[in-house]
Parts: C-alpha cells; sequence; structure tokens
C-alpha cells in the first residue's frame, strides 16, 4: 500500500463514528469489497487492522486490498441489519455471502391498485404492491399460478382500473368473463370491496393457509343459502372443493400445533453452500426452496445462517412464528429475532431444535440440503475444466507455479527394518484414484532406517516413470520431516530430476518442509488445501501399513521348509503332524524321514541339510 494510501486509511480511522451502523470497504477502483455491520462502528472496523496475525488468510487477502472505508451510521442495531443486507444485495460483494442468481427467482406480484392483479415478477418494486416468494420452482409456481386461476375469478389483464376508466366504458369485457373466469371489474360488475376481499383470500391460499380460508368460505356459503342465493353459495361450493382438492395433494403433516414454521438447514463444502427452507403453514410442508450460496469460503456456518437469514427475509412480509435452523447463530440470534418480529408485527422465535418431530423436520431438511449440495459438486465434478478448490487453495498456499492436480504421497511401514514397505498413494483432481496406488516392499539390506526406505521408493518410482516416459506429478508429498524430504529430494537427484514440486508434512504441528528452506511453513489450520495435504497423508499411512500387517503376518508364518524344493503344503502339513514340530523333524535320521515322513531320498536329505544349517 503506498503512503498516500495508508495516510488516508489512518485517517478514515482516527475519525470513525462510535455508533452502530455499516461500513463498506472498497478496493482502488472504487469497487465495494465487504459490507459490515457493528453496534460500535470505531471497534468493529479498527479490529480489521491491528495485528494481521489474529486474522484468518481470507481476512488478510481483504484488508489488503482495502483503499477506502465507508460508514453509514444508523440509529439501532436492527437497522444496521437490514441495511447490511439491503447493501450485500445491491453490490454483491466478492467476501460477504450472498444467494446466487438471486435477482433471478421469481415472486409473486400482488399489485396495490383499487382492482389488484395477481402475476409472476422477477422484479421487485417499492410501490405498495405485496410479494411472495422467491420461488426457486418455476414448475411448481406455474401450477401454482393456473390453480389461483381456477379457484378465484380473478382479473388476467393488465389494466389499470379504477372508477374512471369504469366509468369512461373505454375497457370492454373479455372472454375470461364470458367463460366466468373473472367477474367484470372492468364494467364495475363487481365492488371494489367483494374483489379486495377475494384478493385477500388468494393471500392467503398462496400463503397456505387453507384451513382458516376453507373455514371462511364456509361461513360465507351458509349465508348465501340463508338468502335464498343458491347460485352463489353452489359457486362457493365448486370454490371449496377445488381448494381442498389443492390441499389434499400428498402432503406429509408434520406438527399437529398447525403453527406456521420455517425450517431452515445448511450444507457447506469449502467454497459451497446450499440452503435448504421448509414451509410448514397449518403444521404441513407447503413447500421446499433452495438457494445456492457464494462468498462462503472460510466462513463459520452461524455466520453464514445469519447472512443467508437477512437476505431471505428482506422483502418477506408474512412471516412465520418460528424459524427453525441447525445451529446457534450465537451472539446474533437476540439481534435476528428484534429484526424478524419488528418485520412481522408479531413476536418471531429462532429456535434450534434437539429432540422430537421438530428435530426429526430439521434432519429431514438437512439430508435434502447435503443431496443439493452433492448435486451441484458432482455437477461440477464432470466438467472437465473444473479445478476443485481445495486444489487451487493448496496452489496459492505452497505458491505453485501450476495446479496440483496429481498429487503423489509417499510412507514407510516397518518395524525394526523387518517386512518394510513403502506405500505410494495418488489423488487427482483432489480424489484419491486408487487404480494409481503402488506398493514397494522394501530391498535395502544395510541399516534399513526410514531415510533409506523414502530413497529407494522415491528412487524406483519415478526411475520406473521416466524409463515408461511417463509424466510425473504437480507435486509430490512425504509423510515426515527434512530428513525425509532430504531422502527423497537425493533420489529425484540421482535420476536427473530438477523443478520437481515436493514437500515434507510432519505430523505434531502439520508443519510443511520444502526444499532448501531453513524454516517449516505453517498455513491456517482451517485451509482447504492443507485438508487436503492431510487427506493424501493420512491415506498414504493407512494404505501402508495395511500392507505391512499383511506382509508381516506372512512372514510370521513362514517355515525353514517353505523354501526347501520338492515340499509343498501337503507334505509340509504331512511332516509337521507326523514329527510334531521342526525340532523333532531336524533331530530325525534320514530313514525317518523317508519311511514315517514318506519323503524321496533326495528331498529328505535337504531337509536335514537345511534345518540343521538354520538350527
Amino acid at each position: 500500500m503506498m503512503s498516500s494510501q495508508k495516510s488516508h486509511i489512518e485517517e478514515k480511522l482516527r475519525n470513525l463514528p462510535t455508533q452502530p451502523g455499516v461500513y463498506l470497504y472498497r478496493n482502488a477502483e472504487g469497487k465495494v469489497l465487504y459490507v459490515g455491520k457493528a453496534k460500535n462502528l470505531r471497534n468493529r472496523v479498527r479490529s480489521y487492522f491491528q495485528d494481521a496475525r489474529n486474522l484468518d488468510i481470507k481476512t488478510r487477502a481483504l484488508v489488503k486490498q482495502i483503499r477506502d472505508i465507508e460508514t453509514i451510521i444508523v440509529d439501532s442495531e436492527v437497522e444496521a441489519l437490514i441495511l447490511e443486507a439491503n447493501l450485500i444485495k445491491e453490490h454483491r460483494p466478492r467476501y460477504n455471502v450472498f444467494l446466487r442468481d438471486d435477482k433471478s427467482y421469481p415472486y409473486i406480484r400482488i399489485t396495490n391498485e383499487p382492482y389488484p392483479r395477481v402475476f409472476v415478477t422477477r422484479r421487485i418494486v417499492k410501490d405498495g404492491s405485496r410479494y411472495l416468494g422467491p420461488y426457486t420452482d418455476v414448475k411448481q409456481l406455474r401450477y401454482i399460478m393456473k390453480t389461483v386461476g381456477k379457484i378465484f375469478p380473478i382479473r388476467s389483464c393488465k389494466y389499470h382500473i379504477d372508477e374512471h376508466v369504469i366509468a369512461s366504458g373505454k375497457i370492454k369485457l373479455c372472454l375470461d368473463y364470458h367463460i366466468k373466469r373473472c367477474q367484470g371489474p372492468c364494467q364495475g360488475l363487481i365492488s371494489q370491496e367483494d374483489y379486495q376481499q377475494m384478493i385477500r383470500q388468494v393471500e392467503k391460499f398462496l400463503r397456505g393457509k387453507t384451513r382458516e380460508l376453507v373455514s371462511e368460505l364456509e361461513e360465507r356459503m351458509q349465508q348465501e343459502a340463508e338468502k335464498m342465493n343458491f347460485e352463489e353459495a353452489a359457486r362457493i361450493r365448486d370454490q371449496i372443493r377445488r381448494i381442498e382438492d389443492y390441499n389434499f395433494l400428498p402432503r406429509k403433516v408434520v406438527l399437529n400445533d398447525f403453527e406456521d414454521r420455517d425450517v431452515i438447514a445448511l450444507a457447506h463444502e469449502d467454497e459451497d453452500a446450499c440452503a435448504v427452507v421448509f414451509k410448514i403453514r397449518d403444521g404441513k410442508v407447503i413447500g421446499r426452496q433452495h438457494f445456492y450460496l457464494s462468498g462462503v469460503e472460510k466462513k463459520e456456518t452461524p455466520e453464514i445462517l445469519t447472512q443467508f437469514l437477512q437476505q431471505y427475509y428482506l422483502n418477506e412480509e408474512n412471516l412465520p412464528q418460528q424459524i427453525l435452523l441447525p445451529g446457534d447463530p450465537g451472539e446474533e440470534k437476540a439481534l435476528l429475532e428484534d429484526w424478524l418480529s419488528q418485520a412481522a408485527g408479531h413476536r418471531v422465535q429462532v429456535v434450534v431444535p434437539q429432540i422430537g418431530e421438530k428435530k426429526k423436520l430439521m434432519d429431514l431438511c438437512q439430508k435434502n440440503a447435503k443431496f443439493l449440495l452433492d448435486e451441484l459438486m458432482l455437477q461440477k465434478f464432470q466438467r472437465s475444466d473444473y479445478i476443485p478448490y481445495n486444489v487451487r487453495q493448496l496452489q496459492k498456499d505452497l505458491s505453485l507455479p501450476q495446479p496440483p492436480l496429481r498429487i503423489e504421497g509417499f510412507d514407510i511401514s516397518n518395524i525394526q527394518g523387518k517386512d518394510a514397505v513403502a506405500s505410494m498413494v495418488c489423488f487427482i483432481n483432489g480424489r484419491p484414484r486408487k487404480s494409481e496406488y503402488r506398493i514397494f516392499k522394501i530391498r535395502s539390506k544395510a541399516t534399513p532406517d526410514d531415510f533409506t526406505m523414502m530413497h529407494e521408493a522415491v528412487y524406483r518410482r519415478y526411475k520406473r516413470q521416466l524409463e515408461e516416459k511417463q509424466p510425473l506429478p504437480d507435486l509430490i508429498l512425504i509423510d515426515g520431516g527434512k530428513g525425509q524430504l532430504n531422502a527423497a529430494l537425493s533420489a529425484l537427484q540421482e535420476l536427473g530430476i530438477s523443478d520437481q514440486a515436493i514437500i515434507g508434512l510432519a505430523k505434531r504441528l502439520e508443519e510443511i518442509f520444502l526444499p532448501g528452506e531453513k524454516e517449516a511453513l505453517v498455513i491456517s489450520k482451517r485451509s482447504a488445501g492443507l485438508k487436503l495435504l492431510q487427506q493424501v497423508r493420512d491415506e498414504a499411512h493407512r494404505f501402508a501399513i495395511t500392507h505391512f500387517r499383511k506382509q508381516h503376518k506372512k512372514s510370521t508364518l513362514k517355515s525353514p521348509l517353505d523354501d526347501i524344493p520338492g515340499i509343498g503344503p501337503r507334505r509340509k502339513q504331512h511332516l509337521l503332524k507326523t514329527f510334531g514340530s521342526l525340532k523333532r523333524i531336524r533331530e530325525a535320521s534320514l530313514e525317518e524321514l523317508h519311511r514315517k515322513g514318506k519323503l524321496p531320498e533326495k528331498v529328505a536329505k535337504q531337509v536335514l541339510e537345511k534345518l540343521r544349517e538354520e538350527n
């Protein structure tokens, strides 16, 4: 950062207010990098510019780019929460959590007109209209709108209708009126009061309040029948039947208290997250929505949940009594409840279910989130040009010239040099490729220490790769510290391999040793790159120890008889059964082995020579 820019930031930090509000960090081009809220703006913003060692990698990267700070003072934390959500939605900053493509999600709009219209829109206009949504399933939305048109004879035209338009007679009755799909408000054939009442019924239907709506319509049907208005009573009866037909579509009754709730679950992996919302109205799940989130890397679940809630409920008017979450949002919980309660006009509780039906419902919602995230990840992996986040992060962590798409990891397993094996595992695009795994039985006889064994395994692996003209990996991972790393480097040098990316990973402190560097590299424990290295290291260890145990078991059960020509499993079994032990076989005469052991004289002679030599 240039001195003039640094002094500008320092001046801003000196003059920060202590009131609640929102802060925006901008880069050199004036683009918003991050939006945050604070109870005390001075304390919060200054915390970013104190000891960098207390910040995670992503926050350090953010701070390096900050060239200007903007603050907006508000009256309360709740106002700060709302403003923060609006600014994130507007600017979509790189370092914030936000809904992917949230501008494209459709809503149902109920206009603020004397004779309101009900239609689908992707644009929210602040003109007093009411909005329901967003809807993530467009097919379901089309079905809902089609059902609304069948049940409620509301107008579908785009005209603005008021008393003056009706009086002028400019708008003629359309086909919808003649097929009883509209009640002709353009000609004043339905009063404004009755039409508004029908719109209120539409809104109840869309919000899932069908029990309340049916009760209201039944009462009205009874009134019309008492007035001898049987045609209108029959129309309302048909309306009730259609609502009940829609309401009895397969929907799971999950809670018998008939309360309204939203159940929200989150699945998060590296740079991707999926939030799922189950909308429960009158105790029934009436819909499922899912949203993919951006800006979630290196963020904890409570922070992601809080920012999702801010954006999801920003334009929502009809909030439920309870919102069920998979985990405690921490210190933000009280603030969220205040904001949601103010927006709803009634108390809204944020609850983390622990037992019972609510917990089962949360688990189901969580399964949906995990499934949808897995589906997204699978789609990504199927793209030929896709490089996983953990691979890209590892490239940054180690300052590699290219992404480590192919990583080969080595480990040694033995007991005091006996039955030693070396494993080599292979990860391609951040995932194990088991068909590429290899095991090396260590051949070194003199002073078989770990360093010698590592040298042998690395030498044999890449000697063959060179002979077969196979490509070398993007990164070699050695399980161990400087000693093991230097042994592997020595093997590569003997083969004439230079400029090969290779590291050692020590278990105890997860230190990374680099060639030619005295000090070990320590990267954040939360880094997806480090987690990938640990996965490779642990897999190499598992593979080595599995094969070592097989080798050791085999050598433990091995008998001197196994190495004698002419002695197979059946003769070996017969000898041990007849004489009882190797000692008695060794002490037997040539004649006894030939007669009792049923061995040819030549083989019997070899048995005695071998056993007495071993002794």
